[in-house]
Formats: structure tokens, sequence, C-alpha cells
């Protein structure tokens, strides 16, 4: 049995179900990343940390695809009739500064391994970059990282709560617009 291109792209879900899937997988994956650092998985041997690297990978690989797909073709909805007009900026704003930050994260932990003085492997298998033996350039760009990191984790929680208040006192089904039907009972 032959298939064509076009059939197999047919076949995939669509943009807003991938999307949504998007979501589902990134709140535990960002809670993950907020609460635990690999300092924190060392103690626990390589293979802790070898966990901790394959969910930052996946992490990024996820980010990667959304920035992608937003660049090619913009946020995938509109801020709802509900909102009004300061209400519909912030949504926009909040939804882009989230996938600029996520790309942001990425090219950063690129750096990250550009900069080391040792060949860094995403999921333990994937090089990251060449190391370039740059230690100080390494610590700036560790430490504005870090620091970008929780930025996004703060602006994550903005969105959440925007979402949230919506869901609750526009009772727009703001949260059921962003989650799997299979997930809406729980709404």
């Amino acid at each position: 049995m032959t298939y064509s291109i076009a059939s197999l792209f047919a076949r995939l879900p669509q943009r807003r179900t991938l999307l949504k899937c998007g979501h589902v997988l990134m709140i535990p994956l960002l809670i993950w990343f907020i609460l635990v650092t690999p300092e924190d998985v060392l103690p626990f041997g390589p293979a802790a940390f070898q966990f901790h690297s394959i969910l930052a990978l996946v992490f990024v690989t996820i980010s990667l695809i959304w920035m992608a797909d937003y660049a090619r073709r913009g946020l995938a909805g509109r801020p709802g009739p509900k909102l009004g007009p300061r209400a519909r900026r912030i949504h926009r704003l909040l939804n882009t500064a989230i996938v600029w930050g996520l790309w942001g994260v990425a090219i950063t932990g690129f750096l990250l391994g550009l900069t080391s003085t040792r060949l860094l492997k995403a999921g333990g298998f994937l090089p990251i970059a060449p190391p370039m033996g740059l230690p100080r350039a390494n610590d700036i760009i560790g430490t504005f990282h870090i620091y970008e990191f929780y930025l996004l984790g703060g602006l994550v929680a903005l969105h959440a709560g925007f979402h949230i208040w919506r869901h609750l006192w526009l009772r727009d089904n703001a949260l059921r617009i962003m989650t799997p039907k299979r997930l809406h009972k729980y709404l």
C-alpha cells in the first residue's frame, strides 16, 4: 500500500488538537522544572539526571514546534467575544510573550552548550552544541537562562490566572477551549 505525502499529513490531528495537547504536556513539565533543578537530581545518581535531561529535551522540542507553528501561522485562537479591548490586548500579549519566552529558553540552553567546556548532550544522546570552552560566558548565560526561565514561569502563572478568571468570572469556557475534550468533564 502506498501513501502520498498529502495523505500522511491528512491523518495528523488538527492544529488546535495538537496545541491543546501541547498545553497539557507543558504544564507538568514547566512545574517540574520550576521545582526541580539539575542540582536537585544529581544526588540520586546518573539515571535521575538522565531522566531530568530527557524531560528537558521533550520540553525544548515542544517549545520549538510551538514557535515554528506560531512563526508560520500566528496565534491559534481569537481572544473571545466576552473580553473587552484591554483584556484582548492582555490575551495577545501574554500568549505572544510565552511563545517567544519558550524560544528564548531554548536559545539560551543552546548557548549554554556552546559556551561549555565539555560536550553536553540533551537526553544523554543529542549533542547540544560544540563546546567552545568559555567558562565566564557560560556562567553569565547560565544565570540569564535561570532568570529567563523563572520569568517565563511567572508569565505562565499570569496566563493561567487570566484564563481561570475568564472561565470562572466571564463563564466563556476558556479552559475547555484550551484542553482536549477528554478533560472537559473535569472543568
